[in-house]
């Protein structure tokens, strides 16, 4: 796909991942819109799967550690074609398959997520796992701003680097918000780049909306053999509607009315 069917898939995703919160209880949309563009460019460019085969041994991993991003995530899959779209309209419901945190009783889901901290470990015992049964499959994790307030996250690092897994590509959804306020002022864990690489982590930092920016960070990892890859990735909470970028209400849990549904798939040009 080119650049510009990338940013058209992102787009797309943002407005279901839109949609299924307004028909759910709730759900977390500010961290949803913010990774849109980095799943459009994994699961449309770079992850090698089948969504036929969702469970071929030799596909790429991938783990959404901030699970309460998800929403987001389901957009991507379904429209992947992992299940089909009209449970869209269920998530977060008793009769539907999307639950309010990925689980692996969902097509395309390869671990559970949720509980911050947990998903660089998941995806570093695959990238070993994979090593070991000597498969080229790779793994990668996207995290959220507080999973880097996590010690578990900490420990995937050293550990990343220490065995060099160069098979594992870890991207930060650096959008600086969480539940209450801005990170700086409640566990602010900056400079970052200097800390990952002390590490023995290759680093990248980049706009995580821009999406040429995003392919090639992904194409140096996949092109370092002796170490993981870490992508910061600077991002906007709420990206694409413009009453909900950058303000923390919009981090969840929330509803969308139908009024301010309107109003945001208006700013969000299919």
């Amino acid at each position: 796909m080119t650049d510009q069917q990338i940013t058209f898939k992102a787009r797309q995703i943002r407005r279901e991942a839109l949609n299924m919160i307004h028909h759910s209880t709730g759900g977390h949309p500010g961290g949803a819109l913010s990774i849109a563009d980095i799943l459009a460019e994994l699961y449309f460019r770079e992850l090698r799967v089948d969504p036929a085969v969702p469970r071929w041994s030799e596909r790429d991993r991938f783990i959404l550690s901030k699970g309460h991003g998800c929403a987001a995530l389901y957009a991507a899959l379904g429209l992947k074609g992992y299940f089909d779209t009209s449970e869209f309209t269920r998530f977060r419901r008793l009769d539907g398959l999307l639950q309010g945190h990925p689980s692996v009783s969902i097509p395309g889901i390869d671990a559970p997520s949720g509980s911050l901290g947990m998903g660089l470990s998941q995806g570093l015992g695959m990238a070993l796992g994979g090593r070991f049964a000597k498969r080229d499959f790779r793994s990668y994790v996207v995290l959220g701003d507080g999973d880097m307030q996590e010690g578990n996250t900490w420990e995937a690092i050293m550990a990343g680097g220490h065995h060099r897994v160069a098979s594992l590509c870890a991207i930060l959804d650096a959008n600086g918000l969480q539940a209450d306020g801005q990170v700086v002022d409640i566990m602010d864990y900056g400079p970052l780049a200097a800390k990952i690489e002390a590490f023995r982590w290759q680093v990248c930092e980049i706009d995580g909306h821009d999406i040429n920016s995003i392919a090639q960070a992904l194409e140096k990892a996949r092109n370092c053999c002796d170490r993981p890859t870490f992508i910061v990735a600077r991002t906007v909470k709420g990206k694409g509607v413009s009453f909900m970028e950058n303000q923390p209400q919009w981090h969840g849990t929330v509803q969308i009315s139908a009024d301010v549904l309107e109003r945001a798939l208006s700013e969000i040009a299919a």
